[in-house]
C-alpha cells in the first residue's frame, strides 16, 4: 500500500517590524530609513519561502523596536501561545528589529514552553540596501521553525546564516551584518546549502516556570550603570519613581563604586531588590560573602538587558530572594 504523502509544515510569521521592515531613499542608504513594510509584503519579496510549507501571516505591530513596550512584548507572548495551542501548527517565526531583540527573545524564552520551535530573526540592512541581509535572513528563519530537529531548543534566533540560542543572544555590534556572533554554547548551527544545521542544545532555561497566566504587567525595574565616582542620585530616582528592583552594570566582577554602594543599599532599604551584573561583555559575576550583608544578588552569567527581565518577572511571581538567586545561578 502506497504511503501517504506527508503535508507539509505550516508556520505562523508575525510582525513586528525593524529594519527587516524599513525602507531608505535610496539603495545606498543604510541608517535613516522608515519602518514601511508590512509582514505580508516581505513575504512576498522571498518567493522562494512560499515552497517551505503553508505560511500564516499576522501583523502584531509595526515599528522600530527601540519603540517597543513591554505591554506590546507581553501581546506578542500571549499571541504566540494562543497559536501554538493548534497541535498542527509547526513554528513560529518573528520578525524583529535588531536593537532590543535580544531582550524579547529572553523574555520569551523564559515564559514559551513549547517544544516546537519559535525563531526570531531581523535585518542590520533595510529591504530598500543594496545587499540587504533581511529576505536570506527571513528564509533561513523559515526554514529554522520547520525543522524537526529545532524543537526542544528554546526560543532561536536566525541572523546571518547562524542558528543562535535567545540564552545567549546578544548584540555585538551596532550596523555590521554579523552584529549578532555569539561565543561559545550560544552559537547551536549554521544554515548550509541543505537547509539549517543544529550541533549544539542550549543550556535549560530557570528553575522556576514562569507563566503568562495572571500576568497583567511587569514591574519596573531600572538598570543603572556604575563608573568612577557615581553617585546616589539615579537610585533615589529609581525609589522615587516606583521601581521594584534595580540591575547596577557594575564593573569588573560586579564591582560597585562607593556612590554605587551607598545607593543600592538605600534601595535595598526602601524594599527594592538589588542585582549586581557587570558591563564587562563577558565572563560570570560570582557571589561573594559581602552579598549576604548588604542583601544584594549576583546575576551570575546574565548580562545587565537579561538580568532586568529576569527580574522583572521573578518579582512578578512573587519569588523569595532565595528563589530569585536560585534562577539566576541556574541561568
Amino acid at each position: 500500500m502506497a504511503k501517504a504523502p506527508s503535508r507539509p509544515p505550516r508556520l505562523a510569521l508575525l510582525g513586528t517590524g525593524g529594519t527587516i521592515a524599513a525602507t531608505a531613499e535610496t539603495a545606498s542608504h543604510l541608517t535613516d530609513y522608515t519602518v514601511t513594510e508590512g509582514i505580508e509584503s516581505m513575504l512576498d519579496a522571498v518567493p522562494e519561502a512560499r515552497a517551505l510549507g503553508d505560511i500564516q501571516c499576522e501583523q502584531v505591530c509595526n515599528t522600530d523596536s527601540s519603540k517597543l513596550s513591554l505591554r506590546t512584548v507581553l501581546k506578542l507572548a500571549r499571541r504566540i501561545e494562543h497559536l501554538l495551542r493548534d497541535p498542527d501548527l509547526n513554528g513560529i517565526v518573528i520578525t524583529h528589529g535588531t536593537d532590543t531583540l535580544e531582550e524579547t527573545a529572553f523574555l520569551l524564552h523564559l515564559l514559551i514552553r513549547d517544544p516546537r520551535p519559535v525563531v526570531l530573526v531581523g535585518a542590520m540592512r533595510p529591504a530598500s540596501a543594496l545587499s540587504a541581509d533581511g529576505p536570506l535572513n527571513l528564509y533561513h528563519a523559515l526554514q529554522l521553525a520547520a525543522e524537526p530537529k529545532a524543537r526542544d531548543c528554546g526560543v532561536l534566533v536566525a541572523m546571518n546564516d547562524q542558528i543562535l540560542s535567545a540564552r545567549y543572544v546578544t548584540k555585538a555590534h551596532t550596523s555590521h551584518v554579523d552584529a549578532f556572533n555569539p561565543a561559545g554554547p550560544g552559537l547551536l548551527g549554521w544554515f548550509g546549502h541543505d537547509g539549517p544545521r543544529l550541533v549544539l542544545h542550549p543550556a535549560p532555561v530557570a528553575t522556576h516556570t514562569f507563566s503568562l497566566k495572571g500576568l497583567g504587567k511587569l514591574p519596573q525595574v531600572d538598570i543603572l550603570y556604575d563608573h568612577q565616582d557615581a553617585g546616589e542620585h539615579l537610585y533615589q530616582a529609581s525609589i522615587l519613581a516606583g521601581a521594584a528592583g534595580i540591575v547596577i552594570a557594575g564593573t569588573g566582577n560586579g564591582s560597585l563604586s562607593p556612590g554605587a554602594a551607598r545607593g543600592s543599599l538605600l534601595a535595598r532599604r526602601r524594599g527594592l531588590t538589588c542585582v549586581r551584573s557587570s558591563r564587562v561583555p563577558s565572563g560570570e559575576v560570582g557571589a561573594r560573602d559581602t552579598d549576604r550583608n548588604t542583601g544584594l544578588l549576583c546575576s551570575h552569567s546574565l548580562n545587565p538587558q537579561q538580568s532586568r527581565i529576569l527580574l522583572m518577572l521573578a518579582l512578578a511571581h512573587d519569588l523569595d530572594q532565595a528563589a530569585i538567586q536560585a534562577n539566576f545561578k541556574a541561568c
